[in-house]
């Protein structure tokens, strides 16, 4: 079963069981996938679903710091529902420790050895954890390995 097959099933058992704000987050994943296919007149497949729900965890849990920030609690509990939603959907996430891992031995593979080598460690890296870590936590230890 594919994860466009998967979203369409949660979709409509969601929808049986009026859970309004699974059926929300799901419909908003599933439209951006249709946008993706339309706009770029392909099917996509599971690892570009993947990385269209990575991006949609990423917009909540900036969201969420700003609504903490806001102390609007109200929207801090709907979006960490929606993140609970949507980390369902991602590969399992890797530890820290595995991530510093990953990291270390990408730096070997590269031999990078100061910051200017960044962007070069960062397009090596990003195939390995795509979807499996949060970018700014793999940019964080990498800044701090390097």
């Amino acid at each position: 079963m594919t994860l466009k097959e998967k979203l369409m099933d949660d979709l409509k058992t969601a929808m049986k069981e009026k859970n309004t704000v699974k059926k929300s987050v799901i419909t908003l994943i599933r439209s951006a996938v249709k946008q993706y296919e339309v706009d770029n007149r392909v099917e996509a497949d599971d690892e570009k679903v993947i990385e269209l729900i990575s991006k949609q965890l990423k917009q909540r849990k900036d969201s969420l710091e700003e609504f903490e920030k806001a102390q609007r609690d109200d929207l801090v509990e709907q979006t960490g529902k929606e993140i609970e939603i949507i980390t369902e959907y991602l590969p399992k996430q890797l530890e820290r420790e595995e991530v510093e891992k990953i990291v270390a031995e990408t730096i070997q593979e590269i031999q990078a050895s100061s910051l200017k080598d960044m962007g070069k460690l960062m397009s090596a890296l990003m195939p390995k954890i795509k979807g499996r870590a949060d970018g700014k936590l793999v940019n964080e230890i990498a800044r701090k390995l390097l």
